[in-house]
């Protein structure tokens, strides 16, 4: 299976907010890094991006938003909690269904090496 052109990418951007930070900061500021870096890297994505539900043939507004959507396809989920769970992921895989995205990254930046709190999903 491909990967997107864009994973590996957003990946190292990841890595150099986290590098830079460190573990222990809020969601927000980590998204507000990253999307620094995306923008600095050229790449296109859309933030705290609306996802609808359909329920039996009827659109719902549920409130639900997506962190990141880079290039209109690649999905991040930004995360800073102790431990990633089934829920967090079972979120992913969500998104990655209404969305119509093709692949998702969950980024727990609370991880003490990037690359441990780091799942790649693709639908």
């Amino acid at each position: 299976m491909a990967k997107d052109p864009f994973t590996d990418n957003v990946i190292g951007l990841a890595i150099e907010v986290h590098r830079t930070l460190g573990p222990g900061l809020l969601e927000n500021v980590y998204e507000d890094c990253l999307c620094q870096e995306l923008s600095a890297a050229g790449l296109a994505f859309q933030r705290q991006l609306p996802m609808a539900v359909t329920y039996k043939g009827h659109r719902l507004e549920s409130g639900f938003r997506a962190d990141i959507v880079v290039e209109k396809d690649l999905l991040l989920e930004i995360k800073a909690v102790e431990k990633l769970t089934p829920v967090h992921e079972a979120q992913v895989l969500t998104y990655l269904r209404f969305g119509g995205f093709s692949t998702g990254l969950l980024i727990n930046f609370n991880s003490k090496l990037l690359k441990d709190g780091l799942k790649r999903f693709v639908r």
